[in-house]
C-alpha cells in the first residue's frame, strides 16, 4: 500500500459553514498528473472520510482522479454532537457549498464533476443532484439510502409519536437495535477497525437523527423518477441495511437516459471496504470502468 500511496498527495483543512460550525474537509490528489475529473465523497451515517474512505480515495486517485471529502456536522472531525442530524437539508447545504467551491477553483474549471455516495451518503448525493439538477456530470451510488430496509424501519407505534418526541427530546438515544457494524461489513478485521476508530459513532441512534433519515429516505423513494443525471448504482444482494429493491426501482424509474445497475451476489452493505479484497477489486473495476467511459479527455493546455 505504501508504494501506491506514494502517488497520492493528501491534504486536509477546516472550514466554517453558514452556521459558524467548524467542518473537516480532506482531499487526495494525483502526484505529477493533472486530474482527469473530480470525485466528491459523501460518506455514510456515523462514519467519516479521512480513515474509513481512505482506501476508496487512493484507488480512485491511482486511476487518475482527484477526490474530495467532508465530514458532515456531527460526524468525524467536524463540530457538533456526534451522529446528531437536526436537519438533513442543512447537511446537504454544507456539502453543496463546499463541493461547489472546490469545483469553481481556477485549477478545476472545466473538469467533470462526479458524486460518490455510500449508504446515507447516497441520499446526500441524490439530494445534491436535486438541488442543482444540471451541475453534476454523474453519480456513483453505493447501497444508497433511498428506502429504509423493512427490517430497519421503526415500529409503527413509534412512527406515530416520533415527530412529537423529536421536538421535545431531539438528542434522546433510542434503544440499541441491531449492530450496524456487524450487519454492514463482512470482514471481521474491518469491523474491528471501525469499532476502534473513535471518529465513527457506534452508539444507539439519536431520535432526531433517526427521524431525519427516515424522512429523507421516504421522500427520495417517492421521487426517484426525478433523478436525471447519469448514474451507476451498486448493491450487494445480501445487504441487510439498505434495500436493494429500491436501487433496482431507481434504475427502472429514474428519468436518466444513462443509468446502470450492478447487483453483487453474496455481497453485503459495505461494498467499498467491508468485503474480501477480491470482491472489492470487482466493485472498483466496475466503478472505474464506468467513469472512464464517461470522462471527456482533458483539453491540452496551450
Amino acid at each position: 500500500m505504501a508504494a501506491v500511496e506514494a502517488n497520492v498527495k493528501y491534504g486536509e483543512e477546516f472550514i466554517l459553514n453558514s452556521r459558524g460550525m467548524k467542518l473537516f474537509t480532506c482531499k487526495w490528489l494525483p502526484v505529477n498528473q493533472e486530474p482527469r475529473a473530480l470525485i466528491f465523497i459523501c460518506h455514510g451515517y456515523a462514519m467519516e472520510c479521512s480513515i474509513t474512505m481512505k482506501s476508496t480515495a487512493i484507488q480512485l486517485v491511482n486511476a487518475g482522479f482527484a477526490v474530495y471529502g467532508m465530514d458532515y456536522e456531527g460526524h468525524g472531525r467536524s463540530a457538533g454532537l456526534q451522529a446528531f442530524i437536526d436537519n438533513f437539508d442543512l447537511l446537504v447545504d454544507d456539502c453543496s457549498v463546499h463541493f461547489t467551491s472546490v469545483c469553481e477553483k481556477k485549477e478545476n474549471k472545466g473538469k467533470m464533476r462526479f458524486l460518490l455516495g455510500e449508504s446515507m451518503g447516497g441520499a446526500v448525493a441524490l439530494l445534491l443532484h436535486r438541488k442543482k439538477p444540471h451541475y453534476w456530470n454523474g453519480a456513483i451510488l453505493v447501497a444508497p439510502m433511498c428506502k429504509i430496509a423493512d427490517g430497519m424501519k421503526p415500529h409503527p407505534l413509534l412512527e406515530t409519536v416520533l415527530n412529537t418526541i423529536c421536538y421535545w427530546l431531539p438528542t434522546w438515544k433510542t434503544i440499541q437495535g441491531q449492530d450496524l457494524v456487524e450487519l454492514s461489513f463482512k470482514e471481521p478485521n474491518i469491523r474491528q477497525e471501525i469499532r476502534e476508530n473513535d471518529l465513527c459513532y457506534k452508539g444507539p441512534p439519536l431520535i432526531k437523527t433517526g427521524y431525519e433519515m427516515y424522512r429523507v429516505s421516504t421522500d427520495l423513494e417517492q421521487r426517484l423518477n426525478e433523478v436525471s443525471l447519469p448514474f451507476l448504482v451498486l448493491h450487494g444482494e445480501e445487504d441487510k441495511v439498505t434495500d436493494q429493491k429500491a436501487s433496482a426501482l431507481l434504475a427502472e424509474v429514474a428519468s436518466s437516459t444513462d443509468k446502470t445497475l450492478k447487483l453483487y451476489p453474496d455481497m453485503w452493505h459495505g461494498l467499498l471496504y467491508g468485503e474480501p479484497q477480491h470482491n472489492i477489486d470487482i466493485v472498483f473495476k466496475d466503478i472505474i470502468s464506468w467513469l472512464e467511459k464517461r470522462v471527456v479527455p482533458l483539453s491540452p493546455k496551450i
